[in-house]
């Protein structure tokens, strides 16, 4: 009985959430297109209710919108995560961040910090990137060591946590001790057989709006290099990686590929698939989002 109520409630949302999206996924990046899918990704937000049992703590740093999700019991102050959430770089805020932030911090027991990063195509690459590291310096500043910090990003946000992870390697700085990524957008050359596969099958992400949005945070440039697409970039070295993913999403291939050319490279990594679902899942009120954020506990037990 419990199952065919779950399996009637994932039919309803992605019933809504295809209504929502096709009036709120933009093809083009006019003025009112991208108004209404940034106020659609606030809907979003608003109404998908966080758990009870924490403290919700906005500031800013030098003009950067942050702020901490901290729980109210079972508090680990020695760890933290810090988490970058999604929109395709063209929307989202930390609004749309607190509902997977505080989901993370009641389950883990952790501080969440989030920050609203510049969005394109007002700041076009390296805005996200440079608010990211901002972000991250601002964790090494409170005295976090770097081994600390759990980096977790979905689809935008995935690939923003995977290009931080990348820059530091590269700068050859403290790498953080987990990678998490839900859903990420790894390729933004969407070369996956997902891309074709998955078309009828996603409520929420349209081909049009990947064109869109790559074109929009990175304009007149090479998608194929790793600043871009980090799934091309030479992965070895990055700390142990857990990937969650729906089934039924565009960005299937992302996730998949992406998960093997990390072993590929050595770098000890997890991918959890549910077949059923969509992209970033997790957000909603779900059974099989609550085990998705166990599983995410147990990762981050270091």
């Amino acid at each position: 009985m419990k199952d065919r109520r779950n399996h009637k409630l994932i039919n309803a949302m992605m019933t809504a959430l295809r209504a929502v999206h096709s009036a709120a996924t933009p093809e083009s990046m006019t003025p009112e297109e991208l108004e209404r899918q940034r106020k659609g990704q606030d809907i979003l937000g608003r109404l998908i209710t966080p758990p009870i049992g924490f403290h919700w703590e906005p500031f800013s740093l030098h003009h950067l919108p942050m702020a901490w999700v901290r729980p109210e019991r079972g508090h680990d102050p020695k760890k933290v995560i810090l988490y970058c959430h999604g929109g395709g770089y063209i929307s989202g805020n930390l609004g749309y961040a607190r509902v997977l932030s505080s989901k993370m911090s009641s389950v883990t027991g952790r501080d969440v910090l989030s920050f609203e990063y510049r969005l394109a195509p007002e700041h076009p690459y390296p805005a996200a990137l440079d608010d990211a590291l901002a972000a991250w310096d601002y964790l090494m500043y409170l005295g976090y060591g770097a081994q600390d910090v759990a980096l977790v990003g979905d689809s935008a946000g995935g690939n923003l946590a995977l290009c931080l992870a990348l820059h530091l390697k590269e700068t050859k700085r403290m790498l953080p001790g987990r990678l998490v990524l839900f859903s990420p957008w790894t390729d933004m050359t969407a070369s996956g057989h997902s891309y074709q596969t998955q078309q009828e099958a996603d409520p929420m992400l349209t081909i049009h709006y990947i064109h869109a949005a790559r074109a929009a945070y990175a304009p007149n440039q090479d998608w194929s290099l790793p600043k871009f697409s980090p799934l091309f970039a030479p992965l070895q070295g990055l700390p142990p990686t857990l990937i969650q993913v729906g089934g039924k999403e565009l960005l299937y291939s992302d996730s998949l590929r992406l998960y093997q050319k990390l072993l590929d490279h050595g770098v000890p990594c997890v991918m959890e698939c549910w077949p059923e679902l969509w992209h970033v899942f997790q957000m909603f009120p779900l059974k099989q989002s609550s085990d998705a954020m166990e599983k995410l506990a147990q990762f981050l037990l270091f």
